[in-house]
Order: C-alpha cells, then sequence, then structure tokens
C-alpha cells in the first residue's frame, strides 16, 4: 500500500505546468498563438488581393465593352511626366509600407489576445481544479484519522503515509491557486530596498539550514562605496518570496560543505541581484524547462520539492518588468540572475518567459 500511495504526486498534474501551450479544457489541442494567427492574416491578406484582381479584371473588361474602338492621346511636358511617374512610385511605396505596418500590428494583437486567453484559460483550470480536489482529499484525511484509531501498527503506518501525501497534495493545490492568482493580482508598489530584501532573505535561509542541521555556507557581497544598491520601485513581499525562493534552491541543492554567494550589481537603470552555488547543477538539456509549473531537474526528484518554486520567481520578476536567467553545469554549480528595473513594473506588464544561458 504504502509504495505507489508514497510516489511524487506533482508528476500526476504536471501535465497542467507546460506555460506557455495549454491544452483547453474541452478537448482542444495545445494552444498556438503564433500558427492561427498567421494563417488568417494570410488568408485575409490574398483575399483582399484576389478582389483587387478581379475589381480591375472587370473594369478592364467594361472599358473593352463601351469604348474598345476609341483612342486616347494624352501630350504633356517631360517634367511633369517624370513627376507624375514619381509621384505614383513613392505613392505606391508608401501604400504597401503601410499596408505592411498594418499587417504586421495586426498580428501582434491577435497573438497577445491569444495568449491572453490561453493564460486565462490556465488561470480557471487551476481554480477548477483546487475547487474540485479540496473536498475529496479533506475526506480522504477525514477517513486517516478515523481508521487510524482503531489499526494495528502495520495498517497505520500505511495510513500515515497516505496522510502525508494527502497533505502535500493539498500544499500542492494551494500553491498553484496562488501562482495562477498572483498573474492578475494588483501590486502594492511602493520603494523597496532590495539589499535589504536579500539580508532579510539570507538570513531566513541560515536560520532553516541551521534547524535542518545542514552546512551550508552563504556570502553576501553587495555594494557599499562608493553609492549602496538603489532602491527599486515594486512590491516588497512578492520580490521577498522571489530572493527568498532562489536561495532557498541554493541552499537545499548544495551538499554540506557547499558554498552559497549572493552579488548585486547595478547597471544600466536596473538591479541584478545573483545567487550562486556549489550544488548538484541542472543538466544542460533541462534547463528551459525548470522554470515550468512543476517541473523539476531529473537530479532533483529524489529530494523534497513541489516545483513551484522557480515557476513562482519567473512570474514575480516577469511582472516587475524583470527578467530570469540560469546558466548551470551538473556536479558543479548553479547562477541565477534576478534582474529588475529601477523604474518599477510597466503598466499591466504580463509575466515574461525566462531565458537559460548555458
Amino acid at each position: 500500500m504504502s509504495a505507489p500511495v508514497g510516489s511524487d504526486v506533482s508528476g500526476a498534474l504536471r501535465s497542467i505546468g507546460d506555460g506557455g501551450r495549454l491544452r483547453a479544457e474541452n478537448g482542444g489541442g495545445p494552444v498556438d498563438a503564433d500558427s492561427g494567427t498567421h494563417t488568417r492574416s494570410g488568408r485575409r491578406f490574398w483575399l483582399w488581393w484576389g478582389c483587387g484582381v478581379i475589381a480591375v479584371s472587370a473594369l478592364t473588361a467594361l472599358a473593352q465593352a463601351a469604348w474598345g474602338g476609341l483612342t486616347l492621346s494624352v501630350t504633356t511636358a517631360v517634367p511633369v511626366a517624370v513627376a507624375m511617374a514619381g509621384g505614383g512610385a513613392l505613392t505606391a511605396v508608401a501604400l504597401v509600407v503601410v499596408a505592411r505596418r498594418r499587417h504586421r500590428a495586426e498580428q501582434q494583437r491577435l497573438r497577445a489576445q491569444a495568449q491572453a486567453q490561453a493564460r486565462t484559460r490556465h488561470r480557471q483550470f487551476l481554480r477548477r481544479l483546487d475547487h474540485e480536489l479540496k473536498n475529496p482529499l479533506t475526506a480522504v484525511r477525514a477517513a486517516v484519522a478515523d481508521a487510524s484509531r482503531t489499526a494495528t501498527p502495520v495498517v497505520a503506518a500505511d495510513l500515515e503515509v497516505v496522510d502525508a501525501q494527502s497533505r502535500r497534495m493539498s500544499r500542492l493545490l494551494t500553491d498553484l491557486r496562488k501562482l495562477a492568482e498572483l498573474e492578475t493580482a494588483p501590486l502594492a508598489v511602493e520603494d523597496v530596498d532590495l539589499a535589504e530584501t536579500v539580508q532579510d532573505a539570507v538570513s531566513a535561509v541560515i536560520e532553516e539550514a541551521a534547524g535542518r542541521g545542514a552546512a551550508v555556507r552563504v556570502r553576501l557581497d553587495l555594494p557599499a562605496v562608493p553609492w549602496p544598491l538603489p532602491h527599486v520601485r515594486g512590491d516588497g513581499d512578492l520580490l521577498y518570496s522571489a530572493v527568498y525562493n532562489v536561495l532557498t534552491n541554493a541552499a537545499k541543492y548544495t551538499p554540506d560543505g557547499g558554498a552559497v554567494e549572493v552579488r548585486g550589481r547595478e547597471e544600466a537603470g536596473a538591479v541584478t541581484i545573483e545567487v550562486a552555488d556549489t550544488g548538484i547543477g541542472v543538466p544542460e538539456a533541462e534547463l528551459d524547462g525548470v522554470f515550468r509549473e512543476l517541473e523539476r531537474a531529473s537530479n532533483a526528484r529524489a529530494l523534497p520539492g513541489s516545483g513551484l518554486g522557480l515557476a513562482l520567481v519567473r512570474t514575480i520578476v516577469g511582472r516587475h518588468g524583470g527578467q530570469v536567467r540560469m546558466a548551470s553545469r551538473e556536479g558543479v554549480g548553479t547562477r541565477v540572475w534576478l534582474t529588475l528595473p529601477v523604474a518599477g513594473p510597466p503598466a499591466a506588464a504580463p509575466p515574461g518567459p525566462p531565458r537559460a544561458s548555458r
């Protein structure tokens, strides 16, 4: 009984966390904004082109029928003819440029609309998943509690596994719902002392590691001269969560005796926080996937974790108009950069995709 129940529950839900490509609830295929937008725009262009050809052909046929025997002679000065020809050519070029720009703008609008619809469906699915599974999980935990009172020691041990996995799945559903809500929840924008935020997160991670009996050295290197890191505009609680999650990952996947370094720098109107560790690293082929919901590196699945931490970081940083990057070598260590604009998040900034550096 304990073996199947004790398996990794996040694997059963991983199909819902594919980030940019989502499968609709009613049996639809994956949402790909680019392909549908390009096809519709191309069909519209060729439809108008065909209508224009038909119209010109019809007018030519009408002229042939009405005035086919007439000859029209026009006399004009050479400079006027050159000016008219040049003006016609310039007008044609201008019309082509305007048409192409409108075509590109329409493509971008439709692409953004399709992506927004995909994110909305994704959020609705996560909320529905949380609602549909919350009551059954509560019933399972209640039944386990009742059965444990009269169970034999062997059965009680199996029931404890069932209860532990039920609690874990409940936490996972809660985190998924929070992640979905985070994509649209309003930001409490304020001046944030990012250096202080980093120091608080480092202190919390060191205390937690000491409580587990782990021996991880954390070295903090933030600039003090000629001036410290500037404050950034953003949601202080969310930015703390982003830094804390990256630091927690670094400490958790770094073996005893390893080191974690946290660095900060200001450059081109942005502040970058770098977290580097001597941990287990991420296989190169899996770098692009670790920021997706419920995705974990293959060499980390034996350790506790839900696969939502980096997805949360990506969403928070993206909503602030920033960028997340990662570089890693398996068995050597990992470096993660969080770059945030000093000016704060742009209006209605959607979560941007992370970039993995190799």
